[in-house]
Order: C-alpha cells, then structure tokens, then sequence
C-alpha cells in the first residue's frame, strides 16, 4: 500500500552516530611492603620514591656523594655532601654531631661489625656497605656500586691527585708550618709550667744527694788515710816488717775481693767515676720517694719538650729558607 499522508514539515536528519566512549585506565594498582623486625611498622604502608624516615641512603649528585639522614633530636631528613678525597670518618662524624646538639654517641662499622679508624678516607668508606650507630642505634646503610673506571682513566685520575696535592702543598705549606708553630709554643709553654715545680723539687734533691755523695767520698779518704797511718804504726813502732809484711798482704787481698764482689753486684767496673754516679742515684732515688717526686713523670716530660723543641727548629728552618 502506498502512505495516503504526506509530511509537511521540514526533513529529518539521520541520526548521527554517537562518539563512542574513551576506555575507562584499570585501576591502578598499590603495592605494598611491610617492615620486619619492628612491632609499630607491622602495618602496610604504600610502596613510593620516598625513603623511610629512619633509613640512611647514599647517592650521587654532580659527581659527590650524598648521605642523607633523619636528625634524632628534630625528626628531620638531612644531606652531608661529602668530599671523597678530603673527608675522613672523624670528619663525617664531627658534622653529624655539630648539625644535631642531641646526638651524643655516634660511630661507623663495617657490615660485619669492626671498628674503622677515624683516619678512614671517606672514598674508602663508600667502596661497601657499612653501618652507622647514632644514640646506641644501629642503620644499615647500603652503597651504590660504582663502575670500575678503565686503566686510562685511573693513571689519569691519579696524576690529577697528585697535581692537586701538590698545588695545595704549595698553597697552604707556608700556613700550615704557621699554625704547627704556633701550635708547638703553645705545647712548649704548656710542658715548661708543668716542669717549673718539678724542677725546683729536683733540683733539691740533686743538691741533698750531692752533699751525701761528697760526705761518702771523704769518709773514704778518712778510711783510707787511716788505715795507712795504723799499717805505718804498727810496722815502724810496735812490730817489724817481717811481722807485718803478711798483714799488708792479706790486706790487699781483701781489697781485691771487695772489688770483684762490687764487679759481680753491679755488673760494671770498679773505678771511682762509676762508684760516685751509683751512689749519688741511689741518694737521689730514695729522697724522691721520700718527697714523692715523680721520676718517670718527669722523664716523660723532658722527652716531650726535646720532641716538641726539635720540631719546632726544623719547622722554623723551613720557613726560614722559604722565606730566603
């Protein structure tokens, strides 16, 4: 059949096709990590690019390495960039407790658990991973592995480390022998106030133990001089030669055995220099423990001073020929 009724209105449009729909993204998804070892962190917590507040990380930023912190004392992240060739583990460690007052224990162990000296390089430090305590508290710090540069890198590397030695030689000699002077008067100054009154001590002693020395000595001669004026008594007055000539041998023998026993007590020759230094050291000794001297004190102060005063000259003749 055809339509008997026509529309009169304007024409209608097609339908246009609708747009389809942009794909909804899948959710993205959340990983999570949970902490070992700690009751407080047995919860989740989101996995991203920020480390933990309590973990120390290493990194490099333009060639220097970084070691980056939480403080104890303001719960805040902090970063020490380090001079590899310059800093030491004491260094290190000095920043770490001038940055943070509430750090008062603080030292660095290998991962097995030795003590390094504080002379340690840091660019010897950072070679492998090592732990840091702070406050009795023990972080295990991991560090980047670096490539290992080629035999043509490292033979120039080194020459540029002994040409910036050399060039800080040279700048900073002359200030550096300064302060080491400077420093030895102080030290020299110090060690000559704490000798001033064991000097005066000693030298009363030495005064006493000469005087004693001296009387021993005398009565020596006195014993002697007697001994002569009896022989001579005896031999011219009272007896004749032929009586006292075996006297005066035995008397000589006697003599010669008190020298040999003096040989096998002192293990040192009898002559009269020797007798006297022996007797006089032994005088001094036994008034020092009367006055409670300090014998060793006083050597181990002496010593320090000619250590201190040598280097001293060496160090002013130094500066004399480069001033010269």
């Amino acid at each position: 059949m055809l339509a008997t009724r026509l529309w009169r209105g304007p024409p209608r449009r097609p339908p246009s096709p609708r747009a389809p729909r942009p794909a909804r993204p899948p959710a993205s998804r959340i990983l999570c990590v949970r902490l070992c070892g700690n009751p407080e962190f047995s919860q989740s917590h989101r996995y991203g690019t920020v480390a933990p507040p309590d973990e120390i990380t290493v990194s490099y930023r333009h060639g220097f390495p970084v070691i980056t912190l939480t403080l104890p004392s303001r719960r805040e992240r902090c970063q020490f960039v380090i001079k590899p060739m310059l800093s030491t583990v004491a260094s290190f460690l000095q920043d770490v407790q001038n940055e943070d007052k509430g750090v008062k224990d603080v030292a660095v162990l290998t991962a097995d658990g030795n003590a390094l000296p504080a002379s340690t390089l840091m660019d010897v430090l950072l070679m492998e991973d090592f732990k840091l305590i702070i406050n009795k508290v023990a972080y295990e710090v991991q560090c980047p592995k670096k490539e290992k540069p080629g035999h043509e890198h490292v033979a120039e590397l080194e020459d540029v480390k002994f040409l910036v030695h050399r060039l800080f030689t040279v700048l900073h000699l002359e200030e550096f022998q300064k302060k080491r002077e400077h420093h030895l008067l102080e030290k020299i100054d110090l060690l000559q106030e704490q000798l001033r009154p064991l000097e005066q001590v000693k030298a009363s002693i030495e005064a006493q133990s000469e005087a004693r020395t001296s009387s021993l000595l005398w009565a020596g001669l006195a014993l002697l001089s007697v001994q002569g004026g009896a022989l001579a008594w005896l031999t011219w007055w009272v007896y004749s030669w032929d009586i006292m000539e075996p006297v005066t041998y035995f008397l000589t023998f006697a003599n010669s055995m008190v020298f040999f026993a003096y040989f096998i007590t002192t293990r040192q020759n009898y002559t009269y220099t020797s007798m006297r230094s022996r007797q006089f050291l032994q005088f001094f000794h036994k008034k020092s423990q009367q006055k409670h001297f300090d014998v060793e004190k006083y050597n181990r102060l002496k010593e320090d001073l000619a250590k201190a005063t040598e280097s001293l000259d060496r160090i002013r003749h130094a500066l004399y020929w480069r001033i010269h």
